[in-house]
């Protein structure tokens, strides 16, 4: 059975390797956890998965293969109502108490669960009678009784006891999504560079316990310069049109940059860049800067850094006069050439899905002139982004 869960992780494009899945194997033939599949669920993960990154497809695909196991060992149910009737005695709150009270006692639920296994001889789902899904009865599960036994699965909208793989409690880690302000500051530190300046203002330890050492014991402390983050970055953001649809995303990125970036510099165009940019949208007619003064502005050495859809009319991209707000002398891939040429580190990152880049021509357009050098806008696509702009 577990050859075919290992082709199932290799299918979900989970990184498993045959070398984890021995390991797996030995654990399991050493006995480490009890026959339980939550145990299982935890040792797997542990000996498979490599990055939290990949969590969330663990628990989708986890969940996926496992769930049909799952739901047989609920429905047998071969427990002693002793011990149920004890664990419950035990686990419930004074609140749940008093109302199995108002149904005749705990004897009596135990009683009438009994007596429904031994009627009850398939699935069901919904009514007010049966142990199943879905409906009122006191037995069950999905459904709502206030004074009732939940029996294996979920449960619905009224206890939070889910399986850890169906909780998805890592689906922000998942590479592939849409991300926050958090996991774009993680991102973004892969570009940071430090370096030391100044006055000696920060105590270096390793140095002073060698130095303290070699002086038989006497305290010699050893300052350097206080390290700051030296990575200059310039971020031209797309603003107006298709781009409000992606608003929030682009105030998170701008915030995360502020906050990782001491030098950053950052200015809007609307869809492509031409001749002007500007520093605040609300005057964006009446305080330009000419795109030239940018460019003799800024130094070489600071990363560039475009945020927008790239999704507009394919001659805004390639034709004079393309712009849908003036006249503009030359087409908008002759600006982008420019730019390209002068920050040879630069990158463009697109809010807008992967898989619908390849019906967007603008698009297309767009990361012919950068040299394909356009990420998604999720955690994936912002590291790689990163580890490009910092070579």
């Amino acid at each position: 059975m577990l050859i075919d869960f290992f082709y199932s992780l290799r299918a979900a494009k989970l990184p498993v390797s045959v070398k984890e899945y021995l390991t797996l194997l030995e654990a399991l033939k050493a006995n480490v956890i009890a026959p339980s599949l939550d145990e299982f669920y935890y040792l797997a993960r542990m000996t498979l998965v490599k990055d939290e990154q990949y969590f969330d497809k663990f628990d989708q695909a986890f969940g996926a293969y496992f769930n049909g196991v799952a739901q047989a060992s609920e429905l047998a149910f071969d427990v002693p109502l002793d011990w149920l009737k004890k664990k419950l005695q035990r686990d419930l709150s004074p609140e749940e108490k008093a109302q199995i009270e108002a149904m005749g006692g705990l004897d009596k639920l135990m009683e009438r669960l009994k007596e429904l296994f031994d009627e009850q001889k398939e699935r069901h789902e919904g009514g007010n009678k049966w142990i199943g899904t879905g409906g009122t009865s006191p037995f069950g599960n999905g459904g709502y009784n206030p004074e009732g036994v939940r029996i294996g699965g979920d449960a619905g909208g009224n206890r939070t006891a889910v399986k850890v793989w169906e909780a998805r409690a890592y689906r922000d880690y998942d590479d592939q999504v849409e991300i926050g302000t958090r996991n774009i500051k993680v991102a973004l530190r892969r570009l940071r560079r430090f370096a030391r300046e100044g006055a000696a203002e920060e105590l270096d330890l390793p140095d002073t316990i060698r130095s303290t050492a070699a002086n038989a014991g006497w305290l010699d402390l050893k300052m350097v310069p206080e390290r700051h983050n030296k990575v200059k970055v310039l971020m031209l953001l797309d603003v107006g049109g298709s781009m409000d649809d992606h608003i929030k995303r682009t105030e998170e990125l701008f915030s995360a940059a502020k906050a990782e970036f001491k030098h950053l510099e950052f200015y809007y165009f609307h869809n492509c860049v031409y001749d002007f940019l500007w520093k605040n949208n609300r005057r964006r007619h009446a305080e330009r800067m000419p795109t030239w003064d940018v460019l003799h502005k800024f130094t070489p050495d600071y990363k560039l850094i475009f945020v927008g859809d790239a999704t507009m009319s394919p001659y805004e991209v390639l034709q004079p006069g393309g712009s849908v707000e003036y006249n503009n002398a030359e087409a908008g891939a002759v600006w982008l050439r420019r730019l390209a040429d002068h920050f040879p580190h630069h990158a463009w990152l697109n809010p807008e899905p992967e898989g619908l880049w390849a019906y967007r021509q603008s698009v297309s357009a767009i990361r012919e002139v950068l040299g394909h050098r356009m990420y998604p806008l999720t955690l994936a696509g912002l590291e790689t982004a990163m580890r490009t702009l910092s070579k």
